[in-house]
């Protein structure tokens, strides 16, 4: 099911993608001949619709459009005033960095929408009256404390905790805090949920790692209140805003990082995923609720985004950089020269997503 939910994710994601490119090429009398998910060798023509013919292709790593005349580079190449040669640099740019914009305007919809409904995220004490589905997760362990012996970790979820007689099940901090500390270093017998199973983790308090009260007994970790509290469309159009951009900001810095690291040979591939590991991804986000399932479809689409804006050879950063050396020295590059950088780059895409999704299944088996 996870496999599935994926490709319709990614099928949405690279149409979305791939409309930008065709709708705005369309608005600038370009003509479009071909609409492809994958990348060809073809193996189905789905349909021939006015000038456009919709297909799939074997290799599934993406998507095109093919637009009239969009690799003539060559003075010999067609100018007649559909094809994309002819039109304006300005013109060729829009149709260019169109497709990103629609993935991150895509990206937007899809976490205002999550907002509307509702995801999980921490909560403050005004907000677990109205919130839902409601639970207690360790936030952070401190180290050498009793709850880093026990083998607690960020991302547990505390079902109840058990002293002698006494239980505790809640999902407040401060009831949780008190309950701990009225066991006077008694040994606390916890109920946690990780990665969707519940286990039993014994642990004893002890004094003095408290930093509000040396004398109150504690585990040592950071808790919080996880809910689900929808917000209003209009709160939710201004929140979604600000954390696209917030994430458009992480995903930009976290991806810097990512490709200069591997220039300089010093890449860590435990950072990434590839098609396995965000498959993987997205069937937990779905497991856990339809919100969660479009929050990971725009962090995705984000990714999509700005990796395409990369100026690698055949990524659409690229071929931008092809329109704004041709604006500079005021001529066409050379179609051999633009072909041969062009293979290179896609050559060196295919090697990537080949070595990470080697990293992924090594993940899996290892």
């Amino acid at each position: 099911m996870s496999i599935l939910i994926f490709i319709v994710v990614l099928v949405a994601l690279i149409i979305v993608h791939e409309f930008g490119h065709f709708i705005v090429a369309k608005l600038s009398g370009m003509r479009v001949d071909e609409f492809g998910l994958g990348y060809p060798p073809r193996a189905l023509t789905v349909a021939t619709v006015g000038e456009t013919t919709y297909t799939l292709n074997w290799l599934p790593f993406g998507g095109f459009v093919k637009i009239y005349g969009e690799d003539a580079l060559s003075p010999d190449a067609p100018k007649d005033s559909r094809s994309f040669s002819s039109k304006s640099r300005f013109a060729q740019a829009l149709v260019l960095v169109a497709g990103i914009t629609m993935n991150l305007l895509f990206a937007y919809v899809l976490i205002t929408g999550a907002l509307v409904m509702g995801t999980p995220r921490a909560l403050s004490q005004s907000e677990i009256v109205n919130a839902e589905s409601m639970e207690l997760m360790v936030a952070s362990v401190l180290p050498n404390t009793p709850a880093s012996v026990a083998g607690l970790l960020p991302g547990d979820s505390i079902v109840s905790a058990k002293v002698g007689g006494a239980q505790w099940h809640a999902a407040d901090p401060k009831s949780f805090s008190a309950f701990i500390a009225s066991s006077n270093g008694s040994k606390v017998t916890l109920q946690i949920k990780r990665n969707g199973s519940e286990q039993s983790i014994d642990a004893t308090p002890v004094s003095g790692i408290a930093t509000s009260d040396r004398s109150r007994f504690a585990l040592g970790v950071e808790v919080a209140t996880i809910g689900v509290v929808p917000l209003s469309f209009g709160t939710a159009i201004i929140e979604g805003a600000s954390l696209t951009w917030s994430a458009t900001k992480m995903t930009a810095v976290g991806l810097g990082h990512f490709f200069y690291s591997i220039f300089t040979f010093t890449a860590d591939l435990s950072q990434v995923a590839g098609p396995i590991g965000i498959a993987g991804a997205v069937g937990a986000a779905s497991s856990q609720g339809f919100g969660d399932l479009l929050s990971i479809m725009a962090i995705i689409s984000i990714n999509l985004a700005l990796i395409n804006l990369i100026p690698i050879p055949a990524l659409d950063g690229g071929r931008l950089l092809f329109v704004i050396i041709e604006s500079v020295i005021r001529r066409p590059i050379k179609a051999n020269i633009a072909n041969s950088v062009n293979m290179v780059g896609f050559a060196f895409l295919i090697l990537l997503m080949v070595v990470v999704t080697a990293h992924d299944i090594f993940k899996i088996v290892g």
